[in-house]
Parts: C-alpha cells; structure tokens; sequence
C-alpha cells in the first residue's frame, strides 16, 4: 500500500532525527582530529558541492531564487548553527550540548508568532515554553561554577542560530520560489565562507587524516547535512515553522543516550533535573503538534 504524501514530511522528521541524535558522538570525537571551525567548513563544502552536482544532474535550477536570501540563510544555518555547535562540542558533553541546541524548537515556536504570524494558541504551550526555560535554568544552574559554561552558552546560540534560520527559511519561500536542492546548496556553501576564514585565523593545526576522522567527514557531509537539511527544508515547506520544529524531538534524546553508551557521559543530578524539565515540555509541544498534524495532514476530507 503506498504511503500517502501526508505523510512525507513526518517520515522525513524521523530519519531526520535517526541521523541527528548519533551525529553528536561522531562530531565530540572527530573533534579530536582538527578544529571545529575546520570541521564544520569541510562538512559544509562537501555536502554544498555534492547537492549542486545531484541539482546539475537531475537538471534542477542552480539558481537560488534570491543570493541575498541564500546568503542570510547560510550565515544564519551554516556559519551561525555549525559554527557555534560544532565549538561547543570542543569543551562540552556531546548530551548535554544535544539538549541546550534543541531548545530550538521552543525558540521557534515563540519567534513564528511574531515574525511569521503563526500564534501560540492554548495554554498547554505556554506551559511547556515555561518548563524548558526551567530546564535551562537547571543545566546552566548558575549558583554553582561550571566549568562548561562557555560551551553550554554556545550551544543555547547555535539553536538560537538554527530558529531564526528556520524563519528566515519560511519567510523567503512565501516571497520567492525557490528550489529546494539549490537553495540547501547555496547556503551551505556560502555559509562555509565565513568558517573558513575563521579556521585559517584560528585554527593552524594540521588536520590528521585517520580512519575515523574520514569516515565522521562523510557521514557528516553525505547524512547529516546534504541528505539531513534537505528533509529539514523539506519539512519547512510541506509544515508550519513551529510544527516542523517540533518533528526534530527526538533527537536530543537520542543524543544524550549516544553519549552516555558510546562517552560514559553521565549526567550530574542538576543537568539530569534540567532534562527532565525540558524533555516535559518537549512532550507536551510534541502531543499538540501531533494533534495539529492529524487535524491539517492526516483527516480525510
């Protein structure tokens, strides 16, 4: 039986997720191997040129539909996203940098009320958005020293980074049409730019070519980014802003049980309180935006 297009969007989310929540454990080690401005501009470069080749092949538009919008878009998602999370993986736990970067979600919802006109409706919302400023509160818990505080301020920056991409994303597909290869291709290469510049100020250590640090680079490239914001942009377009953000969930989760099975990262009891905080909220968020997908995508006409 073939799968309803309805249902696309949501699949997409799941592999989405899938590929996501283990690519935290790949990055912490493969940051052992060459800086994180370095990683995230090879990451980038790889997977911008192989979407560009995939648009010439199936003669897809190369153009972006509008540079300016493909340039803001890279510096928000590639220099902005990779290059905050990808630092904050260099000092902080793999798990914990997983769940302060998909705060985003909650980021967006609030931004794609004002900026998109997308309204927050019902309490139940509100509520979760409150327990995850609360989980925030505990993970960053500021009455004790941390020595990860700095990473853990990177990592909230990078979904900060993310959520306003995903609305300038929204915003630039109801404006001008646009090719979904294409612009994924632009801002990845054009965001790369910028990482690039800075790897070469900052970073003067040779890269060291091992197995791992091979293969982290083409499960990065090809899964993570080419094939993994593709579904994301994907998913921008066939949802709202705040219901697509709520399809990436499950990845925190995942990331922080791929750190503590694959890094012995085990939380300390502030952090797990502040996950618990912002996982409840995350399942609230996640039961009405499936309630919003059944109504919108799933109800027969």
């Amino acid at each position: 039986m073939p799968i309803s297009k309805k249902w696309l969007p949501v699949i997409g989310l799941v592999v989405l997720s899938l590929i996501w929540g283990y690519n935290w454990v790949v990055v912490k080690q493969a940051l052992a191997f060459c800086g994180p401005f370095t990683f995230g501009m090879i990451r980038a470069l790889i997977a911008g040129a192989g979407l560009f080749l995939i648009a010439a092949w199936l003669r897809r538009p190369l153009a972006p539909g509008s540079l300016s919008g493909a340039l803001l878009l890279g510096l928000l998602q590639t220099t902005g996203f990779f290059g905050f999370s990808t630092w904050a993986l260099v000092a902080g736990g793999a798990g914990k940098t997983a769940v302060l970067v998909y705060t985003m979600p909650f980021w967006l919802l609030v931004m794609a009320w004002p900026l998109l006109g997308e309204k927050v409706y019902g309490g139940w919302r509100w509520f979760a958005i409150g327990a995850a400023f609360t989980g925030l509160v505990f993970l960053f818990h500021p009455w004790q020293e941390q020595p990860d505080l700095f990473s853990s301020l990177l990592a909230v920056l990078a979904g900060l980074s993310w959520a306003l991409a995903g609305v300038w994303n929204k915003h630039l597909r109801s404006r001008v049409q646009v090719d979904l290869f294409a612009l994924n291709a632009w801002q990845l290469t054009t965001g790369a730019i910028p990482l690039l510049l800075i790897a070469l100020l900052l970073e003067p250590e040779p890269i060291i070519w091992s197995p791992y640090f091979i293969g982290a680079v083409i499960y990065n490239a090809v899964f993570a980014t080419a094939i993994a914001w593709s579904l994301w942009f994907f998913a921008l377009q066939e949802m709202p802003a705040a219901i697509a953000g709520l399809g990436t969930l499950a990845t925190p989760v995942l990331g922080v049980l791929s750190a503590w099975i694959a890094l012995g990262e085990v939380p300390v009891p502030w952090e797990i309180a502040g996950m618990i905080f912002i996982f409840s909220g995350l399942a609230i968020l996640s039961t009405a935006g499936l309630v919003t997908i059944r109504k919108r995508y799933i109800k027969s006409e």
